[in-house]
């Protein structure tokens, strides 16, 4: 406008107004899942996340515990597992494919789930906080060099890491190793 280009004018007028059309259509997943935890999140919500927090932890701890325990009898059994523990990012497009559950965790829960020929124990099971929120979920597999000696579960939890922060835990049912997948980093046994 101060140096009199109208072409230029005109076609810049044009391209943010697509722009911004193109950029919600690109970005429709991501402002969707913040609009949702924007509306999640009111005073009342917050209130009482402070005032059940030191429950939450205990519950959290037993959680934790229980895990733990699961995951070394299925090893002991020479049962595979693929278990994600979700932490700030949300792992919608994954439970959406899976088997919604809702119960507290539970070693028996979860040694039941990941039974050979339960017809959950294919895929992985989604961890939110203390409670099993879906199971049978298909996780994204690496696009990375790895070596051969990893299996299915171990690229799909490198997979997962790389693309999410949360912290997946690997039992092979080849070798009963125990694993940890972290921000694209797997530590083995």
């Amino acid at each position: 406008d101060i140096f009199g280009m109208v072409a230029i004018n005109s076609i810049l007028q044009t391209f943010y107004a697509v722009g911004i059309i193109a950029l919600c259509i690109i970005f429709q997943p991501e402002l969707r899942d913040m609009l949702e935890e924007f509306g999640n999140t009111t005073s009342k919500n917050i209130k009482r996340i402070t005032t059940r927090h030191a429950a939450e932890e205990d519950g959290t701890l037993h959680a934790i515990e229980e895990i733990c325990a699961s995951a070394f009898e299925l090893s002991s059994k020479g049962e595979g597992a693929l278990i994600v523990l979700e932490r700030t990012g949300r792992l919608r497009n994954q439970m959406t494919e899976g088997v919604k559950i809702d119960a507290i965790v539970s070693r028996q829960l979860l040694c039941n789930i990941f039974v050979n020929r339960s017809p959950l124990h294919d895929g992985a099971i989604i961890i939110n906080r203390n409670r099993v929120v879906a199971a049978r979920c298909i996780l994204p597999s690496t696009q990375s060099q790895v070596p051969k000696s990893y299996g299915t579960r171990h690229r799909a939890a490198l997979g997962m890491s790389e693309v999410s922060d949360a912290i997946i835990l690997v039992v092979s049912e080849e070798t009963g190793g125990l694993s940890i997948a972290q921000g694209g980093v797997i530590q083995r046994d």
